[in-house]
């Protein structure tokens, strides 16, 4: 076993005492100690290389991956959020902006008594950690595999309600409209709404 050297600072050396504190054990390593240290290199030459061709080629993303938020609709269009809140209390970055408004029978864009009319994310402040979807009691938020999101522009940055949301289905209308005849927002929330056509 060998015996340590104390370091300068535990002699109780000056800054110029410690600059002229010799190095000591200045061997070399031995052979067989070298030896795998090239074998590692010499390994890796043989390896596969994972680098792409991006973006003409674009890897599969992994399942579970967290990307640009979407906020989701049922299948006749109306949406699913409700205006609570909950995601903006749940994100520890402070980068959701939701302000719900009251739903009319004139203008009904969720089967619920409210809905987000203001709904922003700022991805300069986003981290990606998913709080906001675990805290969503209606399945309203869900992430993407989307990560392409560098602009040149810091207000590109701030997505709004109308690039959060999820696209029409074929045959739903899009909101304001009123819920399927003979169906309560408890249907839509129990998931009882699916391929219904409106006219």
């Amino acid at each position: 076993m060998t015996e340590l050297t104390p370091r300068p600072d535990d002699l109780g050396l000056t800054a110029a005492a410690k600059a002229n504190v010799p190095i000591e054990n200045q061997n070399a390593k031995s052979f067989f100690a070298q030896l795998q240290g090239f074998w590692v290199t010499f390994t890796t030459m043989f390896k596969k290389v994972t680098t792409v061709e991006y973006p003409e080629v674009k890897e599969p993303m992994a399942e579970g991956f967290h990307g640009r938020h979407q906020l989701n609709r049922y299948d006749d269009g109306l949406e699913k959020c409700i205006g609570c809140e909950l995601c903006a209390w749940a994100c520890p970055a402070d980068a959701i902006l939701v302000e719900g408004e009251s739903n009319t029978e004139d203008a009904r864009y969720s089967p619920g008594e409210r809905y987000g009319k203001v709904y922003q994310i700022n991805y300069l402040r986003c981290i990606f950690c998913g709080l906001c979807v675990e805290a969503c009691p209606t399945r309203a938020l869900t992430m993407t595999n989307e990560y392409e999101l560098a602009d040149d522009s810091r207000s590109k940055l701030i997505f709004e309600k109308e690039d959060l949301l999820a696209p029409l289905r074929s045959g739903a209308l899009k909101p304001p409209h009123p819920m399927a005849e003979g169906k309560t927002h408890i249907d839509y929330y129990r998931g009882d709404i699916t391929d219904i056509k409106n006219d």
